[in-house]
């Protein structure tokens, strides 16, 4: 099981950071795009901090997000706001994931998230801390994948390679950093593709936040992974 309360800290870190990071922005630099098609920077913001509510949703049995519709609606209506009301936000609904992740609970049990996907609830501080950390990225205002924690890129890493374990279109692939090796895509008795890279390209590319072109593929072309 997931060490929530490790988890929690990394969390507490990790928002530490951005909320730092953002307080050096400004009102003009929110306006300007960000690292994900179609958002600013203040979309990005605005989705993190309703994301930290909707987790808090998670973490106290109700849905998620009220529905698609909704969170789109709320990330849209937050996102054009000055940087003083952003980091306010940011800080207050961290501050709310927080004690609902403090607060005594069955870390056993299952809960469900966006989608119908349930998992145990252990593991929603890591869902929450990964948020935070490739958001960050996607600021572009100077964190980088490479800044990331190495336990982060690895753990991101684990948990990316099994999302996609058994997934049809992806080949049977081996990936690995040299040091650690995992596996991914459709079952087979051998990997069809090994790709070989650095932690920060790995995550990159399994993340969607690179186009793979630092790693070393094998046996074919890299894979083409479907979107998150």
């Amino acid at each position: 099981m997931m060490d929530h309360v490790h988890d929690l800290a990394c969390v507490r870190e990790a928002t530490d950071r951005l909320l730092t990071a953002v307080a050096k922005m400004d009102n003009v630099s929110l306006a300007e795009p960000s690292r994900l098609p179609g958002w600013s920077r203040g979309h990005v913001l605005a989705h993190l901090a309703r994301n930290a509510d909707a987790l808090v949703n998670v973490l106290e049995g109700r849905p998620m997000y009220a529905s698609a519709a909704q969170r789109d609606a709320d990330i849209e209506r937050d996102a054009s706001r000055t940087l003083e009301a952003h980091v306010t936000d940011l800080r207050e609904s961290a501050g709310r994931f927080q004690a609902a992740g403090d607060a005594p609970a069955d870390w056993t049990r299952t809960v469900e998230l966006r989608h119908g996907i349930t998992d145990s609830a252990s593991r929603v501080p890591f869902r929450r801390w990964v948020e935070v950390e490739l958001h960050h990225v996607d600021l572009g205002i100077g964190y980088e994948l490479d800044d990331l924690p190495a336990e982060f890129l690895e753990r991101e890493t684990d948990f990316l390679t099994d999302r996609f374990s058994g997934h049809a279109d992806v080949p049977a692939t081996r990936v690995t950093d040299g040091t650690r090796a995992w596996t991914t895509g459709r079952e087979a008795d051998a990997p069809e593709v090994t790709v070989t890279g650095r932690p920060a390209d790995l995550v990159g590319w399994l993340a969607g936040r690179r186009d793979g072109a630092a790693l070393d593929t094998q046996g074919g072309t890299l894979p083409k992974l479907p979107p998150l």
